[in-house]
Formats: C-alpha cells, sequence, structure tokens
C-alpha cells in the first residue's frame, strides 16, 4: 500500500492521525480529501458505536441530523489486499454499494465480513488509544437511530498534514 496523504482528526475524545491509500483507492480517497478540505468533518459527531466492530461518522450534526450532502455519491471501489483489520478506516454506504458520500467508519475490531464489500481505504496509524475509548462508549437509542453515544464525540476538526 502507498500511502498518499494524512489526516488529522481532533476531537473532543483526543487526536489520531489517518494514513489513506490514495494509490489502491483514488477514487475513495479523493473523495475523502474533498471532505476534509472543504471543512465538512467539523462539528458532526460519531453517532454510531458498537463495541468490537465500528464508529462510525462524518455525517450527522450534534443535533442526530444528517448534514447536507456536499456531492454525488461516489462509486464503490474495492480492493481485495485491503481488510477490514482494527483500525481500518472505511467509507459508510447504504445497502446500494454506489452510494457512499461522507460518512465513515473505523474498524474496531477485525471484522472479514466486511472485505469486498465496503471501501477500505486508510488506516490510523497515531492515536488508537483514541479510537479504543470511543469504541466503548455508553450507547443508547435516540429516534430511530442505534447505538448513538451517550456523550457527544464531536470532531472538531479534520485537517490534511
Amino acid at each position: 500500500m502507498n500511502v498518499t496523504n494524512r489526516v488529522k482528526f481532533e476531537t473532543t475524545k483526543g487526536d489520531f492521525i489517518i494514513e489513506l491509500y490514495g494509490d489502491n483507492m483514488p477514487i475513495t480517497v479523493t473523495n475523502f480529501i474533498k471532505h476534509v478540505e472543504a471543512d465538512f468533518y467539523s462539528n458532526l459527531i460519531f453517532h454510531r458505536v458498537i463495541k468490537d466492530f465500528v464508529i462510525q461518522g462524518g455525517g450527522m450534526m450534534k443535533s442526530m441530523f444528517e448534514k447536507n450532502k456536499l456531492d454525488n455519491p461516489i462509486k464503490l471501489e474495492l480492493d481485495p489486499t485491503l481488510k477490514h483489520t482494527k483500525y481500518v478506516l472505511s467509507m459508510a454506504r447504504t445497502s446500494d454499494p454506489n452510494s457512499a458520500t461522507s460518512q465513515f467508519f473505523i474498524c474496531t475490531g477485525d471484522v472479514p465480513s466486511l472485505d469486498n464489500a465496503y471501501a477500505a481505504f486508510g488506516k490510523v496509524v497515531e492515536g488508537t488509544e483514541i479510537v479504543d475509548q470511543i469504541g466503548v462508549c455508553d450507547t443508547h437509542s435516540v429516534g430511530h437511530h442505534d447505538d448513538v453515544p451517550v456523550e457527544k464525540i464531536v470532531i472538531n476538526s479534520a485537517t490534511v498534514i
């Protein structure tokens, strides 16, 4: 895997850094970087946390309403060499494989069932302890959303470094 960019996330729980695999996943990484450079992720929350599975963010505001999309969905991009292991970054989507926009998730355990079905495109390389803290937070249901952290975990900023 060739790393093309790094992104630093500053959150209310602490900071972490992700390496992106732009050579392997150019469509997905370009989309993600576009959202980072547009400051799209600032003040959004990690709205879904499932222990030993994923933490998900990149689309919901503190009010649990979805932020307006920046662009159209991207085509699902897969690389069979990129596996959904602990700390891997991947694009969230609906049941339509070509529906990913801004939402992403970070695996908090090995999740081979997601391999070759979701676009894994990076990995947390610094601040894994922050991801671990988020991954075990208390959750509840808010409206029709399950697995929502009781304490709001806010992305203060995301910056290409």
